[in-house]
């Protein structure tokens, strides 16, 4: 793995407590000023978090897609990120966007646009008059 100039951004990496990761993996990371963030023990619920999101991910965007390339997966997943936070709709918040969107009111005079994202793999919408 060859973090290069994107090593400045990164200040923690939070990991479990594996005994796959050892010391040296630690290391590595510490001698380039991240700190090393290992989540708590016996707490399901943070893990549970990540795994619920990167899950999501996985089903309705990478699975479907065949990744070419080093830059196309940060291309891919800035594109979804986008989607999931500015339009995908959540039910936890009343089927609105974490980034927050106006809900229109459907009319007879509204038509209905479709946008496609990813080369079609994820269709939005939005009602215009």
């Amino acid at each position: 793995m060859d973090l290069g100039e994107h090593a400045e951004s990164a200040k923690f990496l939070i990991r479990d407590r594996d005994t796959k990761v050892t010391a040296a993996f630690d290391a590595i990371f510490t001698s380039i000023g991240i700190r090393i963030i290992n989540t708590p023990v016996r707490a399901p619920r943070a893990n549970a978090i990540a795994e619920r999101r990167i899950g999501t991910v996985r089903r309705e965007c990478t699975h479907r897609l065949l990744i070419l390339g080093a830059r196309h997966p940060r291309h891919v997943l800035t594109e979804y990120t986008d989607h999931y936070n500015r339009h995908r709709p959540h039910r936890t918040l009343a089927q609105a966007p974490p980034a927050g969107r106006s809900i229109s009111k459907a009319g007879s005079s509204l038509r209905v646009l479709r946008h496609d994202r990813l080369g079609g793999l994820i269709h939005e919408y939005k009602q215009v008059a």
